[in-house]
């Protein structure tokens, strides 16, 4: 029997739950919305990483493929961010993973598994934190998916770098005035860290804001929360 764990929108955030969930898999599937390097970089310690580029991969992960189309496990795997980019023919795959929406979903067409796995980053109003594994049999190459739930009152209190929830401005709570405060603290010449130690929130958070500001001469605190999912 082999194990593949399956994951998307990150966002910046390995919680602890995740990071246990995934020990004793053979591979790391994440299907984008990954936001910083340190998070392929964690998840590689556990196992071989097979990551996309989401619509919020921005400079860092030019190096990122937008598809992958590959072999694992007895597998034939196809993986992108969006689901709206899938092909239409899915046919030729046993395995097909996508993101994006922040909703788990299942389903099968034609023998092809299809898999979103959710989110497992920072929660998202009010949306489910999950991740999937599979267990692949090895003679028979069967694919059983197991959805893995995350308790929303497992969120870390301690502050560290892996948790966005002991901020005071996240994903789920940050607003368009938070944006313009940012920016005005920008203007200022603030730097990153000034930034989000006054803000509240976590660096990496904070310097995904200044780089969309940074690089979108004009754009707008509406805009940014767009380009940001928000």
């Amino acid at each position: 029997m082999h194990r593949i764990g399956i994951l998307s929108d990150t966002h910046g955030l390995l919680r602890p739950e995740v990071l246990k969930a995934l020990d004793g898999c053979e591979a790391i599937l994440h299907a984008g919305d990954i936001n910083r390097q340190e998070i392929i970089d964690q998840l590689s310690i556990i196992a071989p990483v097979y990551v996309v580029r989401g619509n919020n991969d921005k400079e860092w992960a030019e190096h990122i493929p937008f598809f992958l189309d590959f072999t694992l496990c007895g597998l034939h795997i196809y993986m992108t961010h969006k689901k709206k980019d899938l092909p239409r023919d899915v046919s030729n795959y046993d395995l097909v993973v996508y993101g994006h929406s922040h909703r788990y979903e299942q389903g099968e067409v034609g023998g092809t598994v299809l898999i979103n796995p959710g989110s497992c980053g920072p929660r998202r109003f009010h949306q489910d934190i999950t991740l999937a594994l599979a267990d692949i049999e090895a003679q028979t190459h069967q694919i059983a998916i197991h959805r893995i739930d995350i308790p929303h009152k497992t969120e870390r209190q301690d502050g560290g770098h892996d948790s966005l929830s002991s901020k005071k401005i996240t994903l789920e709570t940050i607003s368009q005035p938070d944006i313009d405060k940012v920016i005005r603290l920008i203007k200022k010449k603030k730097g990153v860290d000034e930034i989000a130690a006054q803000m509240g929130m976590e660096r990496g958070f904070a310097e995904q804001i200044c780089r969309l500001y940074l690089t979108h001469p004009g754009v707008t605190a509406e805009g940014i929360m767009t380009k940001m999912g928000l």
